[in-house]
Order: C-alpha cells, then sequence, then structure tokens
C-alpha cells in the first residue's frame, strides 16, 4: 500500500501534462538540452497549468516557445514585472499566455505557466538550455537532468517566501519522460554511464568521435538523470571562438566573436609530490531529517576516513546542523590522537536528528571565529541541498573567501546543484556530487587530496592578440587552481583579424614560491556549426557575476546593476533574477470565455524522508521537533497534512518496531506536560504554534490504523562494518597501527599468527603497520582513492622510524598474507 500521508497528491485531479520529451547534444564539454512539454487539456473548462521543476543552477536558458496547433509563438525576456503584467493582462483578455521565469531564492528552480489552454486543445512547449559539463574524480564528465525537487527548507527569517511546489513521490507521477542523447568530440568517446538503465551506445562514425545514446524503455521518473560520458585524453586544453550574431550590433556582447578557453593546469611534479603539512580542516555535515539512514551511514563512514586521512600538526573540528547545529569543540583543535579519538566517539554517535535543513547560521559561526596563523582554512560542506536561502549562503561563502577554500557535496537526488556548486565556486574549492549508488568515501578523498596541494596564488590571466583585437573578459577572476582540474574562461572578442591570425592566453601563478605558468596557443578563426553557445554561456557567466554585485549593492548607492542584468539578459535571450520569457498568442480572434481553473503540475521527489507520514520521518530519526516543522512548512508550498496535526512541542512519540505482515502499527502520544513560558529568541528554531491538541488527545496518521497492543522495542539491525572501514579505525593520528587482536582480526588472522610471524628484531608498531599496508595494497586496490592518504601517511611514519628490518617484515608479512607486495609498491 503506498503511503500518501504529508502531501497534496492530485490523482484525483486531470494533470493536463501528458509526457516530457528530451533531447541532449554534447559537444565535448558543452551540452544544449531541448525539454518539450506536451499538453493536452481534457477537461470541460478553460485551465492554468503551473509547473515548477529543477533545472541545472548554471543552465542558460536561451529558448522558449509554444505551438498551439499549427500556430508557433516565440517568448521574448523582458524585465520580470513586467513580463508578469504582461501575461495576466493576456489572461484578463481571454488570450493565450505562457510565461517562464527563474525563481528568485534559487536559480536551479523554474516556473512555467500555460495560461488560458481551452477544453480539448493541446500544446507543445519547447524549452531550450546550455550548460558546461562538471569534471568528475575519475574524469568523466558529467551531466544532470534534474527531474526530482524535493523540498527547499525555508529557514525562519529568511530572506523571501518559499517556492510554491507541488510533489507527489515519484511512482505517481502521471506524466511519461523520454531522454536521447548524441555525443560529439575532436577526441574519441571511450564509454558512456548512467545511474539510470541505457540502451546500448550507438556509434555513428569509424574513429568513435560521434555517438548517440538513449534511455532503455520503462524509464521511470524516480531519479536525476545522470549520464557520464568519458573521452580518450580529456585533459587536453582547448579554445573554441564562436563567430557574433549577424544582426546584432557590433561591439556588442552579441555582435562580437566569444572565445571559450578550457585549461587544465600542470603543477611541476617535484611540487606535487609534497603536501601541505598544516591548515585548518572544518567539517560542517547535515544532521536533517532527510539525511537519515543510508546517507548518515554514509557520511559517519567518510568522517572516519577524512580524520584518519589528515595530517599531524593540523587543525580540525566538526560542525553537525538541521535546524539546530552542533560542534565536537568549542573551537578548532590540534590533531592528535587525543582528539581524533574524542572526535571520533562523536561521530559514532551521530543520527539524522536535528531537523530543518538551516545552514547559515552554522556557517556565520564558522566564519567569526578567528582564522588559526599559518593553518590556511578549508571547509567541507556535506547536505543533501534542500534548503531555500540558496542565494544568501552563497553570497554568504563568497563574503568570506579570501579566508578559506569550500569544498561542496550534494547527497542523494534533488540536490541543489545550485547550492553546491555555488558554494564551491565562490569558495575556491570544487563540488562533487553523491548520487544513486555512489560511494561518498573516494570523491571526498579527492577532494582532501585537492585541499592538501599546496595553495596556489597570484593567479594572472594575460592575453596576447593582433593589435587590431581587444579583450573584455566575461569571467570572474580565477580564484583556484588544482591539478588536471578545468578551469573555463569566456572573453569577448572586439575588432577585425584576419583568418589566420592566432592568439595565446597565459595563466600565471606561483606555487611554492615557484613562478609557473601555462600556455594555450588557438586561431582566432571562428568555428563552425557552434550556433551560439559559447555566446549564451558567456552570458550566462556575466549575469550570474553581476547579479551577486547587485545583491552585494543593495542598500548602497549603485542601482545600477540590475538594469545592466535586464539589459544584458533581454540582448543575449538569456534568462536572468530579474527577467522572465513571456507569450502571447495575439493571432487567435477567438476569446477564451469562462474562469480559468489551476491545475498545479506534480513533480516528483525522492523518497527519503520528505512525504513520509510523521510515524515515518521519526522512525527514520527524523526529530519530531522537525516533522512538526516540515509539516507547516509544507502548507506554506502549496501540500497538505492528511490527519489530525501532530503532538505539541515537548511531547514524544512511543512506537512499537515495525509489525508483522498483516497486522497494523500502534502509535501512543502521553497527555502534555504543563505549557511552559513563552520561549525566547534563543534558538532559531521554526515552532509551529498552532493545532495543539488537548491534553487528552492521541494523535493516529491517517494512513495508520491504531491498535492497542503492548509496545515492542527492538534495536535497529546494522549493517556489517566494511572490512577497509574496520583496518581504518585502528590506524592512529600519527598513521601507525598496533599489534593487538583487533588489527589481527581485522587482516583475517588469529593473534597468535601475527605475533608469532613477527621478524625477532621487529618493532612491534612497525610490523603491525606493514602488515596493514600489504592488506591495504593486496586486497583493496580497487579502494585506492580512499586509503591512499593514510596509506601515505604510514609510510611516512615508518620512514621516520628507521627501523632496520623493514625488508624482513615485508617478507615475512608477504608469506603471513599469501601475498607477493614489493618494498617500493608500498611506499617504503
Amino acid at each position: 500500500m503506498i503511503n500518501r500521508c504529508g502531501l497534496l497528491t492530485l490523482q484525483e485531479e486531470p494533470v493536463p501534462l501528458k509526457s516530457i520529451e528530451v533531447e541532449l547534444e554534447v559537444r565535448d564539454h558543452v551540452a544544449t538540452v531541448v525539454s518539450t512539454l506536451n499538453y493536452k487539456n481534457k477537461e470541460d473548462k478553460p485551465l492554468e497549468a503551473v509547473f515548477v521543476f529543477p533545472l541545472p543552477g548554471d543552465a542558460a536558458v536561451c529558448h522558449f516557445s509554444a505551438k498551439i496547433g499549427q500556430t508557433q509563438i516565440v517568448a521574448e525576456v523582458k524585465e520580470k514585472q513586467k513580463a508578469h503584467e504582461e501575461y495576466d493582462d493576456a489572461l484578463s483578455s481571454g488570450q493565450q499566455a505562457f510565461l517562464l521565469e527563474e525563481s528568485d531564492q534559487s536559480p536551479d528552480i523554474f516556473s512555467l505557466s500555460v495560461g488560458s489552454l481551452p477544453p480539448g486543445e493541446s500544446a507543445s512547449i519547447r524549452l531550450e538550455y546550455v550548460t558546461e559539463l562538471a569534471v568528475q574524480a575519475d574524469d568523466g564528465l558529467r551531466f544532470c537532468l534534474p527531474a526530482v525537487l524535493n523540498l527547499r527548507y525555508q529557514p525562519q527569517g529568511s530572506e523571501g517566501a518559499g517556492v510554491q511546489v507541488t510533489s507527489v513521490p515519484a511512482s505517481l507521477v502521471p506524466y511519461s519522460l523520454s531522454f536521447s542523447a548524441r555525443v560529439s568530440s575532436p577526441r574519441p568517446i571511450s564509454k558512456v554511464e548512467s545511474n539510470c538503465s541505457l540502451d546500448p551506445l550507438q556509434y555513428l562514425n569509424t574513429d568513435q568521435t560521434q555517438a548517440t545514446v538513449k534511455l532503455a524503455a520503462g524509464h521511470k521518473f524516480d531519479r536525476d538523470v545522470e549520464l557520464l560520458i568519458y573521452y580518450k585524453d580529456a585533459h587536453q586544453p582547448t579554445a573554441v571562438v564562436e563567430a557574433g550574431q549577424a544582426s546584432a550590433e557590433p561591439g556588442s556582447l552579441m555582435g562580437d566573436p566569444v572565445v571559450m578557453v578550457s585549461l587544465y593546469p600542470e603543477f611541476p611534479q617535484s611540487v606535487m609530490s609534497s603536501m601541505a603539512s598544516c591548515g585548518e580542516f572544518v567539517f560542517l555535515m547535515d544532521r536533517s531529517g532527510s539525511m537519515s539512514n543510508t546517507r548518515i551511514r554514509s557520511a559517519k563512514d567518510t568522517l572516519l576516513l577524512l580524520l584518519k586521512s589528515l595530517p599531524m600538526g593540523c587543525y580540525f573540528n566538526i560542525y553537525s546542523f538541521g535546524s539546530r547545529y552542533e560542534h565536537i569543540f568549542p573551537k578548532s583543535v590540534e590533531y592528535s590522537q587525543q582528539t581524533m579519538e574524542e572526535a571520533l566517539k562523536t561521530v559514532e554517535q551521530m543520527q539524522a536528528n536535528l531537523g530543518g535543513t538551516e545552514i547559515l547560521q552554522p556557517l556565520k559561526h564558522i566564519y567569526s571565529q578567528p582564522c588559526i596563523p599559518n593553518q590556511p582554512r578549508q571547509l567541507f560542506v556535506f547536505t543533501d541541498g534542500e534548503v531555500g536561502n540558496t542565494k544568501e549562503v552563497i553570497d554568504l561563502v563568497k563574503k568570506n573567501s579570501g579566508s578559506h577554500r569550500c569544498f561542496s557535496f550534494g547527497i542523494g537526488e534533488g540536490a541543489s546543484s545550485a547550492l553546491i556548486n555555488g558554494m564551491a565556486k565562490e569558495g575556491g574549492g570544487h563540488a562533487q556530487f553523491i548520487t544513486g549508488t555512489d560511494r561518498m568515501q573516494p570523491k571526498v578523498m579527492q577532494s582532501l587530496r585537492f585541499a592538501l596541494q599546496l595553495v596556489v596564488v597570484d593567479i594572472s590571466v594575460t592575453w596576447d592578440l593582433p593589435k587590431e583585437v581587444s579583450v573584455t573578459v566575461l569571467s570572474p577572476p580565477i580564484t583556484a587552481l588544482f591539478q588536471g582540474q578545468r578551469s573555463l574562461i569566456y572573453a569577448q572578442l572586439t575588432g577585425q583579424s584576419s583568418e589566420a591570425a592566432e592568439g595565446c592566453v597565459t595563466v600565471k601563478y606561483s606555487l611554492a614560491g615557484h613562478p609557473s605558468e601555462n600556455q594555450l596557443h588557438f586561431s582566432l578563426r571562428p568555428a563552425e556549426d557552434t550556433g551560439l553557445t559559447v555566446h549564451r554561456l558567456g552570458a550566462r557567466t556575466l549575469i550570474r557575476s553581476l547579479e551577486m554585485d547587485e545583491r552585494e549593492s543593495r542598500g548602497q548607492q549603485d542601482g545600477g546593476v540590475k538594469e545592466k542584468v535586464v539589459k544584458l539578459s533581454v540582448q543575449s535571450g538569456v534568462s536572468s533574477s530579474f527577467t522572465a520569457f513571456i507569450a502571447v498568442n495575439k493571432d487567435n480572434s477567438e476569446v477564451i470565455q469562462g474562469p480559468l481553473v489551476r491545475r498545479n503540475i506534480p513533480t516528483p521527489f525522492a523518497r527519503n524522508w520528505a512525504g513520509s507520514s510523521l510515524l515515518d520521518q521519526v522512525r527514520n530519526g527524523c526529530s519530531l521537533e522537525f516533522a512538526r516543522n516540515w509539516a507547516g512548512s509544507s502548507r506554506k508550498l502549496g501540500r497538505s497534512m492528511r490527519g489530525p496535526p501532530p503532538p505539541p512541542p515537548g511531547q514524544q512519540l512511543q512506537m512499537c518496531a515495525p509489525p508483522p505482515p498483516g497486522q497494523q502499527l500502534q502509535m501512543r502520544v502521553p497527555p502534555p506536560p504543563p505549557l511552559p513560558p513563552p520561549p525566547g529568541k534563543n534558538s532559531g528554531r521554526t515552532r509551529l504554534r498552532e493545532g495543539r491538541p488537548s491534553a487528552a488527545t492521541s494523535w493516529v496518521p491517517a494512513c495508520y490504523a491504531y491498535t492497542p497492543q503492548p509496545c515492542m522495542t527492538a534495536a535497529p539491525e546494522q549493517p556489517p562494518r566494511d572490512p577497509l572501514l574496520h583496518l581504518v579505525s585502528l590506524q592512529g593520528a600519527s598513521g601507525c597501527w598496533l599489534l593487538d587482536p583487533a588489527l589481527a582480526t581485522a587482516l583475517g588472522k588469529t593473534n597468535e599468527e601475527v605475533e608469532t610471524s613477527k621478524p625477532e628484531k621487529a618493532n612491534s608498531e612497525v610490523w603491525a603497520t606493514i602488515l596493514a599496508l600489504i592488506w591495504l595494497h593486496a586486497f583493496k586496490m580497487n579502494a585506492k582513492d580512499e586509503w591512499e592518504l593514510l596509506a601515505m601517511k604510514a609510510a611516512s611514519w615508518l620512514r621516520a622510524q628507521n627501523a632496520p628490518c623493514v625488508t624482513e617484515c615485508v617478507d615475512a608479512g608477504n608469506v603471513l598474507l599469501g601475498c607477493s607486495m614489493r618494498k617500493e609498491a608500498l611506499g617504503l
């Protein structure tokens, strides 16, 4: 039986959206996406259909049109207020109108309104956007078609109102999705992988530089569609020059050529062999209710690996947040065996029980802490990204970007790409997404390797162009460079040059006191068949920078930034937070009669805690307070809670264990205690003050029947400990292992076998550490990304011991564990 508590489903109302068709075209590392949304009004009244849906946070929406019968209407970009007025006027006068706009709170949420769709009429909406593909840890390029839109938790006191969303579990989405992709690149395509079932990859030519792929039949709209595209020799710097639009004014952004430069800095090997041995590492972990079950377990395992991999001499602290936030230490402490053990003890007890996703306050607290001299601050943020104040959070990270680097991790389906990418971009760090069955650990450890790289400073970009050509850089200054990671630069080229002319871009920087540079020479001859993709991405980059400048200048004299954004958005045809696409069918001579019936198109959400009953949420580790808060937020977002209101603040639920098949669940609420005095303004938590039941009320969700029977208690079943994590958990902060029965168990041997195999003159800790290294290299090479840093720390510790019998220990360890590892392979 499907649990439908906790949301407004539309299964009893007709949904006019029937299908979505998506065509993806990937050219090297840029994607063009065309979505066609097919509507049909099967009711006897005219409709207004409203659809709120996610898009990639860095997408440049560049085309919006509607086709009704044989009539094609292409939308224009206009200032948002004017577009709203034109849309309302059209509906009032009985005309068909279409409106597409970006959310004020987050650039990855859009709203599409189809107004005055007559009875029996069909409409086809075409939406086009372009976006860059992010480089992953394994060098794959990631494209994500967002399908899931989870509730964005709106913290109390944050700016603006929440987005009006209507959601249903993915299994109840009433429209279908078809998806096909065409990939082309100058380099051969090695493979295409996905979190969804795909039909086999079809190559279109013999050199395998073009291919097509599509979703397998029967795809359900239950997850974001993720493609990972792999090219041979992917890390090649490139530059694409795109000709301007013939109809645009010369000297304008759209009239001039625009170049997109893709750089992959390569640092000297002598510098890369050394890792930073200092730093302040601050880990901020989401413990909201939506992080329950596998997410919080994976997060705890990840924190274990992070803490074991930190270098001696650094500083660290761990924060966690929900409706409130906690920290393990009052301020960052020096990394040692004692502080590591204390932190791990607390991490082991962590649950997803802190309520809503209020990330702003812990960030403010972290930034208020004074930086430690000679210890560069590195912030790691783990969240499912379900926040409603995305722009506030990104602005705060940018404001403090001079004092730290921010590495962000989006966890699960529906994580906000605008939040995760925005925090990393403005914080000079790196963003990662963990979805489906992805393991969090290798992606996080790659970011830790970036954080341990020596900091690149004094970054500058210079251009060498023919004297008749000038350059206007559209991208913000580069603030961070990482080994092998791509940096994109967009620039407008003004002036005439010969087709044979060349340009050169040079990135200069200093690393460990050594000045370095990377150069790329490129032809100024425009590429063929690029459309205006590069121009639109360049315009989007500049628009985003200007929007952030506008938010920073609020309350100051500079009021012209918004006008610049609107002008650029209208000229380029690219969406912004201050503009909207508006289309009105002025050719239709028939006035549409009668009041419009509004139909909210439901969006799928990922079934973790969102949409579950209050009982489900609490059983999944969500706090009772947050379940109440979520109920209140849901009502604000157009959802409704079924059944009586939840218990008042301060009460606890008594629940029995899951019942056997065919039996019913019981949930009891004890009578409330006397009401306390009104709370002060101390916690910042959202409190639901309506619907308090009387003292005698017991509340049972509508989807569960109440059967009086004794309550049972049963400890949740814990999955078996991963052997790798078991061994890692035994490592000391210095990098060594102790010779004890726990180590023998982790190695799959008895304590007696391990003790008697030790060479006579060998130190016990040296012997134990070498055994651990042999086991890692021999049996866990497939997870090397996860343990490589802590193994380097172990090898460094061994070298520092100047032990006389390392070779004998390696030989004896190979015999004991049945391996044949060489000393050099272990880093010794």
